[in-house]
């Protein structure tokens, strides 16, 4: 009978212990749609870090989760952070006049003779020439099919409900890194 007590003690403090942690420091989501194709797919099933970003910056590439209304959440990469300046042309990504290399959009762009990413400056899609303090430019890896800054401008970084740490489900897409 004892080892019985011991035993359901541990179980409920088990139980109570992924309750905190799922409620506090943890939250599943499931990718809906294809705008971070091909690094996350419709379905796909996330666990987000919700207390990361209140001990760290948030950096650019980071995969984020964010309430962009009252009842929708996206899931983005963080392109520019408060204070940079960002163009894209000739299907490359400038920030702060300096190209950087996108390395995880290789495996979707296709060869169709089309550009992947169409030019754009900062101003010419907010009407700001930087990404404004507080603020964040986010954009979906699958670039011809997104939903992001370009179309509805900065996010609020405290909308920001955590960063993707781990993809889960499907078991066959198991993974910790984006890049």
């Amino acid at each position: 009978m004892k080892k019985y007590k011991s035993l359901i003690r541990t179980i409920i403090l088990a139980i109570l212990l992924a309750i905190v942690f799922r409620a506090y420091f943890f939250a599943s989501y499931i990718v809906d749609g294809e705008s971070m194709e091909p690094t996350l797919h419709d379905g796909n099933l996330l666990m987000v870090n919700k207390v990361l970003y209140d001990w760290t910056d948030v950096h650019r590439q980071d995969i984020i989760v964010f309430h962009y209304n009252e009842k929708d959440d996206y899931v983005k990469r963080v392109i520019g952070l408060p204070g940079d300046h960002i163009a894209m042309s000739q299907d490359t990504l400038y920030i702060n006049g300096t190209p950087v290399e996108e390395s995880y959009l290789d495996e979707l762009r296709p060869n169709d003779d089309r550009v992947f990413t169409g030019d754009f400056t900062l101003e010419g899609v907010t009407g700001e020439s930087a990404v404004p303090e507080g603020k964040l430019f986010v954009m979906g890896d699958n670039r011809r099919k997104s939903l992001d800054s370009r179309r509805f401008g900065f996010i609020n970084i405290q909308s920001v409900v955590g960063k993707v740490e781990v993809r889960y489900w499907p078991m066959s897409q198991l993974g910790m890194t984006f890049r």
